[in-house]
């Protein structure tokens, strides 16, 4: 490993170069990268997919979803559940209607269309799940069934 930078010795640099000035990409090879869909109709699309965070905890009784949707209102969020026990989380922020005579120096907030989909496990009572919205918090609460003890019998052992 050389330790002069790469682009004063005219080498290919590789990822253990300290010095290399390459950004090392795990997802290179996956079909699907932020690197090939850079400047795309999906990316464009969806840039806001990333932007759509959601913690999943579970209770003893239940399993929480919160996903943080700021400046969304509940009319423009749909949260759908699919019968073989996916529950869907959509939605899209619209962009902000663009004045002439506005100078704009930073866009930093995303808008598009955002999906995100879980798959609940076996004990969710599918039948009873409840949404509520508040300060641009989505919170999904799937309750869970009781999860039935096996009913052990012992057996008597003769001989």
């Amino acid at each position: 490993m050389s330790l002069v930078p790469s682009s004063f010795c005219g080498r290919r640099s590789n990822v253990f170069n300290p010095f290399s000035l390459e950004i090392w990409d795990p997802f290179k090879s996956f079909p699907l990268t932020s690197s090939s869909l850079s400047g795309s109709q999906f990316a464009r699309e969806n840039s806001s997919f990333v932007n759509s965070r959601v913690d999943w905890k579970e209770t003893p009784e239940a399993h929480v979803f919160k996903a943080d949707l700021p400046g969304l209102k509940k009319e423009e969020v749909k949260v759908e559940v699919e019968d073989d026990r996916v529950l869907q989380i959509s939605g899209e922020r619209n962009v902000e209607k663009e004045d002439k005579t506005d100078t704009w120096h930073r866009v930093e907030r995303s808008s598009g269309k955002f999906l995100r989909r879980f798959r609940l496990p076996e004990n969710a009572k599918m039948d009873e799940i409840k949404a509520a919205m508040e300060n641009g918090v989505l919170t999904v609460t799937v309750p869970k069934a009781e999860v039935k003890k096996p009913v052990v019998k012992a057996i008597e052992i003769y001989g």
